[in-house]
């Protein structure tokens, strides 16, 4: 799925107006910090709202966009491994880091008793 979309002589202008939308959540969160911290975060969801609206406007957030719906329906196609399929390749994978630790244990163990054997 491909989506062409031409840059608006406006998009430059949405980006600006989304930057000033997300500084405006950042410095008021900041300039209220004496307010429930409730009203602040409703705030900052209500310009993030805003912010994420106009942004969907411009040719890259409709790219974005048509990039998320691409992806859920890629995500229908996946073949999802069975309980049991996930519960042996956990417990292969838990074996192989044991048996990788205690070589590592072991040569660390080696290592440092030739170390001690060259400096006494």
């Amino acid at each position: 799925m491909s989506v062409e979309t031409t840059a608006s002589r406006f998009d430059s202008i949405k980006w600006i107006l989304v930057f000033i939308l997300v500084a405006v959540a950042v410095v008021g969160n900041s300039y209220f910090s004496d307010q429930s911290l409730l009203y602040r975060v409703l705030g900052i969801l209500a310009l993030a709202a805003v912010a994420g609206l106009i942004a969907l406007q411009t040719a890259k957030g409709a790219a974005f966009w048509a990039l998320v719906k691409g992806s859920r329906t890629e995500i229908r196609k996946v073949v999802w491994p069975t309980r049991q399929e996930t519960v042996q390749t956990t417990m292969i994978v838990v074996a192989f880091v044991l048996l990788v630790a205690l070589i590592l244990w072991g040569l660390d163990s080696l290592l440092g008793w030739l170390v001690s054997l060259a400096i006494t």
